[in-house]
């Protein structure tokens, strides 16, 4: 196809203007969507993001349609398998549903897995191709969700939910790490490092530096925790109300 939206490009870099730019443009709509939202009822904020998640998963969905038709479709490659896929695939089964056992095991895998791709893209397609609409809305969008959800539905994440999000994404990658040698793929990076930088490179050769993500990922996590701790105490600290929380996350976290 002839349109810019497919022909390929390798406009965009680590850190270059166009990776500035889009970050900056997430935390000014996440912060203004925030901001609306808790003015809102519930219903509204609850409509609201399951149109966000709604829009997460159709950039997912749509860019494999167009690998499908547009080509070359690579099932090593284009399987929506790697962990942001699958959670933009998932988000809104939570985003309809809220349960809080889903919070607690997106609000990790999100903040310390998606996180990372924001700030280290595997990505050299700019604007305005198709795949870096889909990688931002994605990527970006995942986070911005995620943040959506703690800040108004009120949802936190308790001291277990660190175990269940570390227990359910060990159960994630060995059915990754299945598929993979099923069909010679390297889905989650199991078997080799990505081609593009990451945070990857500083964590060793393979397979060292899974196991090196294994012991960061419990760590991270408590990092983590300890954010939503911190701001839970400056929020109190400073008199700022939370609205909207739901019943399931309005005990406090152990």
């Amino acid at each position: 196809m002839d349109s810019q939206f497919f022909l390929p490009n390798t406009d965009f870099s680590l850190l270059g203007f166009q990776h500035i730019a889009v970050m900056l443009f997430f935390v000014l709509a996440g912060y203004l969507l925030i901001r609306w939202a808790k003015k809102r009822s519930p219903e509204t904020q609850h409509t609201a993001g399951i149109v966000l998640a709604c829009i997460i998963s159709i950039s997912v969905i749509s860019y494999t349609v167009i690998k499908i038709f547009d080509g070359p479709f690579d099932v090593q490659k284009d399987l929506p398998l790697h962990l942001c896929n699958f959670l933009g695939l998932t988000i809104p089964i939570f985003a309809v549903m809220r349960k809080y056992w889903m919070y607690e095991i997106l609000v990790f895998w999100i903040l310390a897995g998606t996180a990372q791709g924001v700030f280290t893209p595997d990505l050299d397609e700019g604007f305005p191709h198709y795949r870096f609409f889909k990688y931002w809305l994605e990527h970006a969008g995942l986070v911005l969700f995620i943040i959506y959800a703690s800040a108004v539905y009120g949802m936190r994440p308790k001291f277990k939910s660190i175990f269940k999000a570390f227990g359910a994404i060990q159960i994630y990658l060995i059915f990754i790490l299945g598929v993979n040698a099923l069909i010679g793929s390297n889905y989650l990076f199991l078997m080799r490092k990505p081609e593009h930088t990451s945070l990857l490179d500083v964590l060793g050769e393979w397979p060292y530096y899974i196991l090196v993500e294994e012991l960061l990922i419990l760590p991270f996590f408590f990092v983590i925790y300890g954010v939503f701790k911190g701001i839970d105490v400056l929020s109190d600290r400073f008199g700022v109300k939370q609205r909207g929380r739901v019943e399931e996350s309005m005990s406090r976290p152990l």
